[in-house]
């Protein structure tokens, strides 16, 4: 006789996957705590606008803060005294301290005025660029206990200084 193998049906089994589902609970949050964003910061800056040589200026000009950055130093001036402060380099770098702390005093002189123009030479590195722009826009203090950023000067104008 013959044999006869039975196999035996087994009945349908159902996936438990409560297991995995309290992992990701507890996995998903943890990871976007712990993963790193970068932070990407947006500077709005006051370009002249194509053809503007040709736009009529008025009688008397409103007052213009100019920070030149130059090979050697950098130079604070403005439209109605003129030269205000020519700040030397430092160990063979720009001095963006003192530049600060003569911002502050023109500030002090002038509390509602927001706006320079940074004019950079031909060949000024990124960097000092950037620094101008930074230390122009706002410096920290200590108000009641805690650091804070006090506003300088933060509508900044580009543009190329005169030779």
């Amino acid at each position: 006789m013959a044999r006869r193998i039975h196999r035996r049906k087994h009945p349908a089994v159902e996936l438990n996957i409560t297991a995995f589902m309290n992992l990701m609970v507890v996995l998903v949050p943890f990871l976007l705590m712990t993963a790193v964003f970068s932070h990407i910061t947006i500077l709005d800056l006051n370009l002249p606008a194509p053809g503007a040589k040709d736009v009529k200026q008025p009688k008397k000009p409103p007052y213009e803060l100019r920070i030149t950055i130059r090979k050697s130093m950098l130079v604070l001036s403005d439209n109605r005294i003129g030269l205000i402060q020519r700040i030397l380099m430092k160990d063979k770098a720009h001095n963006f301290a003192r530049l600060k702390e003569t911002l502050k005093q023109v500030k002090a002189r002038i509390p509602a005025h927001t706006n320079v123009t940074i004019l950079a030479e031909q060949k000024t590195r990124y960097d000092d660029l950037i620094q101008a722009m930074d230390s122009a826009r706002s410096f920290r203090t200590r108000l009641d206990g805690e650091w804070v950023y006090a506003e300088l000067f933060p509508d900044i104008s580009i543009g190329d200084a005169a030779k």
